[in-house]
């Protein structure tokens, strides 16, 4: 069994067609997103996805070679207690990281209280699924505001999560996100925000004009009292 992640960074013809059947919504990783999310709501574990997935949920269309899911450690637990027979295996020696055995694509587990970044303690942990999700096309992603605060902190803190600062600023500009959206954030993460927001503004100003689609709040499914999935 090849890894799906070995397969993209191969490049080549293969790796051109995941990055069609990415972008058509049918390749391995978003078959394994379903797959995980079935078996997430089976067995009623709070779980919200985030990283390149939510990007695209939210509209920024980017391609990702993994499913990235927000989680309790008491969630985590009952699903790796479940695991037999599902089509899913541990990828040693993480206990945080799943393997599709049909897909082949890798699933990352992110801990709720965990810090993005450097993964130092920082006034933006990773949130609880249960209190920072909606749910887009059958599916629970974690809210834009918790994504950008994500982004925003991680590559803030971690020189090596430059991405995600990239990530952020690719938000802002193709939503794109109003200077209002400025009030939904950690106050931890608002000077970096406005200063990609202005960034982004003054590029626009010097370079070819990008026709961006205005951004509205992604439609919200009302939770239950806990936001549980069913």
């Amino acid at each position: 069994m090849v890894p799906f992640e070995d397969v993209c960074r191969r490049g080549g013809d293969h790796a051109l067609r995941a990055l069609d059947k990415f972008l058509a919504g049918t390749g391995p990783v978003h078959q394994s997103l379903h797959r995980i999310d079935r078996l997430l709501r089976e067995l009623n574990v709070p779980y919200a996805v985030i990283g390149g997935l939510a990007l695209n949920a939210h509209g920024f269309r980017r391609a990702t070679i993994d499913v990235d899911v927000l989680i309790t450690e008491q969630g985590l637990a009952a699903l790796f207690a479940s695991l037999e027979c599902t089509g899913f295996a541990p990828i040693p020696p993480s206990n945080r990281t799943l393997r599709d055995l049909e897909s082949t694509a890798r699933i990352d587990f992110f801990i709720t209280g965990n810090y993005p970044g450097d993964g130092k303690p920082k006034p933006i942990p990773f949130p609880d699924p249960a209190l920072a999700s909606i749910e887009i096309d059958g599916v629970h992603y974690v809210t834009l505001p918790h994504l950008v605060e994500l982004k925003l902190a991680s590559g803030m803190t971690n020189f090596g999560r430059m991405k995600d600062l990239a990530d952020a600023q690719q938000l802002i500009q193709f939503l794109p996100l109003p200077l209002e959206f400025h009030e939904q954030l950690h106050e931890y993460v608002r000077p970096k925000f406005d200063e990609l927001r202005h960034g982004t503004q003054e590029g626009l100003k010097m370079g070819p004009e990008i026709h961006a689609y205005t951004w509205t709040p992604a439609p919200q499914t009302p939770p239950a009292s806990s936001r549980n999935p069913h």
